[in-house]
């Protein structure tokens, strides 16, 4: 990645909107390569056992956090073992395991009398 595209990207995240970024060329050619390294299969179904296709290629270290990491496929962990950031995942891992947090924010529904119709 070159500097003038990761103070792009930088700007980008200070802005508050990252979506330039997931529709860009080089995001879009990293994406087809993690797909066929992982054969567009989920790596956490897969992990458990189960077979999904793959809808979306994830950072497992967040693109805000780590901008210069965003198109590193692997980065090296404090350990100095290789790990992979960028893999393939389904929906329902996204959101139920890589970002619960938002499953947190979700307001509940309430309601203004106990009465139910069971």
């Amino acid at each position: 990645m070159t500097q003038k595209f990761l103070n792009w990207l930088k700007d980008l995240i200070a802005s508050g909107d990252v979506h330039p970024f997931y529709v860009s060329g080089e995001w879009i050619a990293k994406t087809i390569e993690v797909r066929k390294l992982d054969r567009d299969e989920c790596q956490i179904c897969k992990e458990r056992g189960k077979y999904s296709r793959a809808d979306l290629v994830h950072h497992e270290k967040h693109l805000k956090k780590f901008p210069h990491l965003a198109l590193d496929i692997y980065y090296i962990d404090d350990d100095g073992q290789r790990k992979r950031n960028l893999r393939c995942v389904c929906k329902d891992c996204h959101e139920y395991v890589c970002h619960p947090e938002r499953l947190r924010r979700k307001k509940k529904v309430t309601f203004e009398t106990e009465e139910r119709w069971d």
